[in-house]
């Protein structure tokens, strides 16, 4: 029988609950008093469909989540990087019936527009009994991250989580007497999945800064390159105690994994390939292959084929669809899902090629270089801006940017002011070049490996 995440959470509680749950920056919980609490918490989220949280790596966002998630409340995953208006968005597509955060992230909820009332975590709570959860009830709505136009809000419900976490099960040595670090904001559905599936197997989750928990003896890191070359840098180590480090996002080159193998010499290094709308779709361990488009093997029960050089996934841990005012739309088609990534399947292994569009991947954000266009070409004195991603040692890649200006230029000062005002951070472009005109192919396209050349030798 399917086990959801909640009752697993409470069967950790029940079976060893002096057990150090959560560590915070300022607080620790065991699972008797973290359970307590997400239980009481439930009951005061009483006939919501949804709640919106707007995470941080405190014991308060993990109880509201959990909590949503026992009552069959729908997490409405809000996150740091929207813009006023995608907030706005967000909320009028999923109405929720409250919008959740620490106090300390209440001021920018205000900022960004919102003006209703925020609720924590503790005024929640309530006596008494709440609704439970099903297999086919709405877990999580969550946004697209990173990307600057219209929020896509994607829909994963219990079962789909549920077969998310066995094969977590399966796949990642985390039981109890682990202590598993969780250094990323819980904004982000790596970092979050991470917390959930640790409390699950009983382990304890540190929610502190990397350096606080490898120090207190770490047994699982969870990560992104960008952290693992932070960590690199940092001059952490060597940890002994880490045995294994998971890792998602964009792809993890041979070198940085080699050199987080010296800080970590005990540790199996895993990074996995996956999406929202798709869960987890193929992992590989240690150094990874020499073919850089690699991205392991599948995943158990995961099939994948290529259509008109589209990889196409098929599982029992793909979302239900992106939600609309028409509803949830355009999910799996009978029971298959891409996301754009071009690649090759081979055996059980699967090669990626890039993406069919043009988006990026910066630090695990996704990053739309059309909308980062439309806010160049929107400064008076820009006739043309194109952008790509530009390799970038700790983030993978990064948005640079190139204009063509006409009659009075704008200052650099004023072109800086007016992109911090309209893109979120993962959009800015780590370099806005002056160019007299944009390298062009002879049937009138941007030529995107002459600019990138053009960028790259700017920024020697």
């Amino acid at each position: 029988m399917t086990e959801l995440l909640a009752e697993r959470l409470s069967r950790q509680a029940s079976e060893h609950p002096d057990t150090t749950a959560v560590v915070a920056a300022r607080a620790r919980v065991d699972y008797r008093e973290f359970w307590s609490r997400v239980t009481r918490t439930a009951a005061g989220l009483g006939s919501m469909n949804r709640v919106a949280v707007l995470p941080t790596s405190d014991i308060g966002s993990l109880v509201v989540v959990a909590a949503a998630m026992y009552a069959g409340v729908g997490v409405v995953l809000l996150h740091r990087h929207l813009l006023p208006k995608q907030l706005t968005r967000v909320l009028e597509l999923a109405r929720p019936g409250a919008v959740v955060a620490a106090p300390h992230q209440h001021r920018r909820l205000r900022r960004l527009g919102f003006d209703g009332i925020v609720q924590t975590a503790a005024a929640l709570e309530s006596d008494g009994r709440s609704a439970r959860a099903h297999l086919d009830t709405e877990l999580l709505v969550g946004i697209t991250s990173g990307t600057t136009g219209e929020p896509k809000l994607f829909v994963r419900n219990q079962r789909s989580w549920a077969a998310t976490l066995d094969r977590s099960d399966a796949t990642f040595d985390i039981g109890r007497q682990d202590r598993v670090s969780v250094p990323g904001v819980l904004d982000h559905t790596h970092f979050l999945y991470g917390a959930l599936h640790a409390l699950t197997r009983g382990a304890t989750v540190d929610l502190r800064p990397i350096g606080q928990s490898l120090n207190d003896g770490a047994t699982h890191l969870y990560s992104v390159p960008t952290i693992a070359w932070d960590v690199v840098r940092s001059g952490i180590g060597p940890v002994a105690s880490v045995r294994e480090v998971l890792s998602s996002a964009a792809r993890w080159p041979r070198s940085g994994r080699g050199a987080l193998q010296e800080i970590v010499p005990n540790a199996s290094l895993v990074h996995f390939y996956g999406a929202s709308e798709l869960s987890f779709v193929s992992f590989d361990r240690g150094l990874g292959a020499a073919d850089e488009h690699s991205a392991g093997e599948l995943f158990d029960g995961v099939e994948a084929e290529v259509r008109a050089g589209l990889v196409f996934v098929r599982s029992d841990m793909l979302f239900d669809g992106y939600l609309t005012e028409d509803g949830v739309v355009d999910g799996p088609v009978e029971g298959w899902m891409s996301v754009g990534d071009r690649g090759r399947v081979v055996g059980n292994r699967i090669q990626l090629l890039g993406r069919d569009s043009d988006m990026l991947i910066r630090a695990g954000l996704n990053v739309e270089p059309v909308a980062v266009e439309a806010a160049l070409i929107a400064i008076p004195g820009v006739a043309e801006a194109a952008c790509i991603g530009v390799p970038d040692a700790r983030m993978g890649e990064a948005p640079a940017a190139a204009i063509v200006v006409s009659g009075a230029a704008p200052s650099s000062d004023d072109i800086w002011r007016h992109l911090r005002a309209t893109l979120p951070s993962p959009s800015m472009p780590v370099q806005v070049l002056i160019v007299d005109s944009l390298p062009r192919t002879p049937r009138g396209k941007l030529d995107r490996r002459a600019l990138s050349d053009v960028l790259r030798a700017q920024r020697r």
